[in-house]
C-alpha cells in the first residue's frame, strides 16, 4: 500500500478520537503508542495529574542527544454550536480533500508521521528521530510545557525540533507568544438607586480594560525596530467582558478575559506590571473602602512563549533542504515551538494543510499537501539513514 493510503487510513482511525480537550486523549495515546512500538520504538507515557490525558515522548535510532523532534498536538477544538454538513469525527474524502475535525490541525501530521515510522525504523538512523505528541495545545500549550520539564529532568537534549502545524508546507522560524488571562472583579451588589452604597463590578471592569487598552496603544510605539510581524508591535485584546444581570441592580461579579500577543517577554511585564500598580494603588483601594470583601483577581490560563528568529537555526536548515523552500516566513498565530526552543532545539514551524481551515467547521486537508508532507519526511529519512 501506498504510504499516502497509509496515511489516509490512520488520519481516519485518528479523526475517530474525540480527543477534544476537555475530554482527554489516552485512546489516541494508546494507538499511537501501539503503532509506535510495533516498529521496535522507545516509547514513553507521561499523564497530567489527572490521569485523563498523556503525552508520549518515543524514540527511534540511537540513544543520545543531537536527535530531530517530529512534533504534534493531539487535541482539537470543540464541534459544539459549528454547522458540519457531514459528521466531523468520521473522515470524509472528496474532491482531494479530507474533512474532520484535526485534519489539518494537526492529525494529518501525525497520520503522516505514523506512517512513515516502518521505514524510519527500517533504516540504519544516524542520529537520534523522536516522536513528541501532546496534549492541551487548545488550552494554552501545557502538554508541551510539561514534556519540555520532563525532557529536561531526565538530561534529554535532542537538537531539532520540526513542529508540523499547518503553514501550506512553508517553513515558519518566527510567531509572537500568546498569553492568556481571565480577571474577575469581585464587588458588592445592591439597589441600582444607590449606587454609592455598593461597589459596581462591571464598572470597575470597565475602567480596568480602558487602562489595558491605554498600555495597547502605549506598546505601539514600543515596536522593536526591524519587527519582522505583523503588526510589529505587541498586541492586547479584550475578548470577553461578562458581568450585570439587570439595569437596576449593582453587579457584584464580572469577569474579563483577555490576551497578548508579546513581540518579547519585556512586553509582557511591561503591561503586567501596570496593570498590578493601577489596580493595587487605585481600583482596590476605591472598591474596599466601600465593601472590604471587594477585590480584582487576575489568573494565567496560560503564556505561550513566542518562537524567535535566529541568524543560525539548524531546523530551518534542513527542512529548507528537505522541501526546497529557500525562505523562513513569520506568522501571527502561536505553536509549541517557541517551548522548545526554550530548552536549546532550534525550531522551525512546517507541516500540511492551511490554518484558514483551522478550529472551522467542515476543516480539511487537502491530500496533496499530505504527499508533500510525505515527500518532506522520507527526505529527512534518506538524510539520516547511515547504511
Amino acid at each position: 500500500m501506498a504510504l499516502i493510503d497509509d496515511t489516509k487510513s490512520i488520519l481516519a482511525d485518528l479523526i475517530a478520537f474525540q480527543t477534544i480537550s476537555v475530554d482527554g486523549n489516552l485512546e489516541m495515546i494508546a494507538y499511537i503508542a501501539n503503532c509506535l512500538q510495533g516498529v521496535g520504538a522507545r516509547v514513553a507515557i507521561y499523564h497530567d495529574e489527572t490521569a485523563t490525558k498523556a503525552n508520549i515522548f518515543a524514540t527511534l535510532g540511537p540513544e543520545g542527544d543531537g536527535g530531530i523532534v517530529l512534533s504534534g498536538h493531539t487535541d482539537v477544538v470543540p464541534v459544539a454550536d459549528q454547522a458540519w454538513t457531514s459528521d466531523p469525527f468520521e473522515m470524509r474524502e472528496e474532491d482531494g480533500l479530507l474533512y474532520g475535525r484535526g485534519t489539518c490541525d494537526m492529525k494529518g501530521f501525525i497520520a503522516a508521521c505514523l506512517a512513515m515510522a516502518p521505514a524510519y525504523a527500517a533504516m540504519n538512523l544516524s542520529r537520534p528521530l523522536h516522536f513528541a505528541f501532546t496534549y492541551d495545545e487548545e488550552t494554552g500549550c501545557i502538554g508541551a510545557t510539561k514534556l519540555a520539564q520532563v525532557l529536561q529532568e531526565q538530561g534529554l537534549a535532542p537538537a531539532v525540533a520540526i513542529i508540523g502545524e499547518p503553514t501550506m508546507m512553508k517553513i515558519i522560524e518566527g510567531h509572537k507568544g500568546c498569553y492568556e488571562y481571565s480577571t474577575v472583579f469581585s464587588g458588592l451588589e445592591g439597589h441600582g438607586s444607590m449606587p454609592d452604597r455598593g461597589v459596581n463590578a462591571v464598572e470597575y471592569a470597565v475602567r480596568y480594560v480602558t487602562r489595558l487598552m491605554e498600555l495597547g496603544e502605549e506598546l505601539k510605539g514600543m515596536a522593536p525596530k526591524g519587527s519582522p510581524f505583523n503588526p510589529p508591535w505587541t498586541t492586547v485584546q479584550v475578548g470577553k467582558l461578562a458581568g450585570g444581570h439587570t439595569n437596576n441592580v449593582i453587579p457584584g461579579h464580572c469577569e474579563v478575559a483577555w490576551e497578548m500577543r508579546p513581540v518579547r517577554a519585556s512586553d509582557a511585564d511591561f503591561v503586567k506590571n501596570n496593570l498590578r500598580i493601577y489596580c493595587e494603588e487605585v481600583l482596590i483601594p476605591r472598591m474596599k473602602a466601600v465593601s472590604p470583601d471587594a477585590g480584582i483577581e487576575m489568573t494565567t490560563i496560560g503564556e505561550v512563549v513566542g518562537l524567535e528568529p535566529t541568524s543560525d537555526n539548524e531546523a530551518r536548515r534542513i527542512v529548507s533542504e528537505l522541501t526546497g523552500v529557500t525562505e523562513a516566513e513569520v506568522v501571527a498565530f502561536g505553536t509549541e515551538a517557541g517551548i522548545f526552543q526554550g530548552i536549546g532545539m532550534s525550531a522551525v514551524v512546517c507541516g500540511p494543510g492551511s490554518i484558514n481551515q483551522a478550529h472551522k467547521p467542515d476543516e480539511y486537508i487537502a491530500i496533496e499537501q499530505l504527499e508533500r508532507c510525505l515527500d518532506m519526511l522520507a527526505r529527512l529519512g534518506g538524510t539520516l539513514d547511515a547504511a
